[in-house]
This record gives C-alpha cells, structure tokens and sequence, in this order.
C-alpha cells in the first residue's frame, strides 16, 4: 500500500496521476497547507523541506519526498514510463521541470494570480519567463510526439498538471498548437483524468 501525503496542487497531481498509470493500490492523506499542516513536526520528519507530496510505502517501510524523485521510484518499482534505453533524456527533461517550468510557473502564480497589483516588476518578470517556458516546451514538442521522445514518460507526467492551470497564467495556451496537441492528448488518458481528480471532488481537466 502507498499513501500519498497531499495537496491539491500540480506537484501533488504528478504523483496521484502516476499511480492511476500505474496502477497501484493507494490512498490519500490529506495536508491542509493553507492551515500549514506541513509544518507540523511529524509531516517534517518525512518531509524536512515541509512541502508537499510525500509517498509512504508502507510495504517496504519507507518514506519519500521530493515530486521527482517519488516519480522516478514509483517508475522504478512498476517498470513503467522510464524505459532504461532513454533514461538520460527522460532526466533531463524531468529535472527542467522540477528545477525550472514548476517554480517558475509557480512564482507566476502567486503574482499574477494570488496577488495581482503587488508588484509590477514580479508580475512582468514572471509572465514573460513563463511565455519562455511554453514557446520552449512548444518548439520541442514540434520535433517529439512527447517531451522525451516518441514514448510517453515521467517527463510528461511531471509537466502536465503545470500546465494544466494555463487559465491561470493567460498566455494563451491555444496559440501553442505543438503544446496544444500535446496537452489534449494527454488529457484523454483515463489514469490522468482520474489523477487531476486528486481529493476526489470531481475537478476535470481544463480544455483548451
């Protein structure tokens, strides 16, 4: 049994949507951030950065945090959506997301979404780093059907649900039609659509 300690966020959605893809037995603990649960000594134990997802793998009586590298050990466990032969090209395009698409879309978020008006310069800078981050993602998905490679993988899985709050950044995600074509094919898989719906409050993706 893997219990996923949670929010309703992107990072969270990774890791929900991975195990619909593959299919395990789990269950979800919920972590109130916004009444910071995750700063309460006993999630810190698990999670010493107080951030959100954390896996339990109670069969084997460990605990990971961290939304990438909980990604790679579910995909190691499964065999699934990390094929060795393109393991170096699934990490890079992984890492990019853990270190670059999420935070800054994240920091997009908080000025232009959760605190619009507060600063010009925040709102500016992040807007355009993240009009970056689409074109980027757009001209590499021109030349590959997924982020690495023909073969859907823990790269995609990573970066879908990030933009997948494309109605929050106003970018205008349609005028992408290689990301576009993408996000709408990975929106019509089941295990994703089951896994968006992570504290099962009947959340759908949102279209184009």
């Amino acid at each position: 049994m893997i219990e996923l300690l949670t929010a309703d966020t992107p990072n969270g959605k990774k890791i929900s949507i991975m195990l619909e893809e593959i299919n395990f037995n789990y269950k979800i603990t919920k972590i109130n951030i916004f009444k910071g649960e995750q700063f309460k000594p006993e999630f810190r134990k698990i999670s010493p950065f107080s951030k959100i997802p954390v896996i339990i793998d109670h069969e084997k009586k460990i605990s990971l945090f961290e939304s990438g590298a909980i990604l790679i050990y579910l995909a190691e466990i499964s065999g699934k959506f990390y094929d060795k032969k393109q393991r170096t090209i699934i990490n890079q395009w992984l890492m990019g997301q853990m270190a670059y698409v999420g935070p800054m879309l994240g920091q997009h978020h908080q000025f232009h979404h959760y605190n619009p008006g507060k600063s010009e310069f925040g709102e500016k800078r992040y807007f355009k780093i993240s009009e970056t981050i689409y074109k980027d993602l757009d001209e590499r998905l021109e030349n590959s059907k997924f982020l690495a490679g023909e073969d859907y993988s823990i790269a995609d899985i990573a970066t879908f649900p990030w933009i997948a709050r494309h109605e929050w950044h106003d970018i205008g995600l349609k005028k992408f039609s290689n990301l576009t074509r993408w996000y709408q094919e990975i929106s019509k898989r089941e295990a994703v659509k089951r896994g968006f719906d992570i504290l099962k409050k009947g959340d759908q993706i949102p279209t184009v």
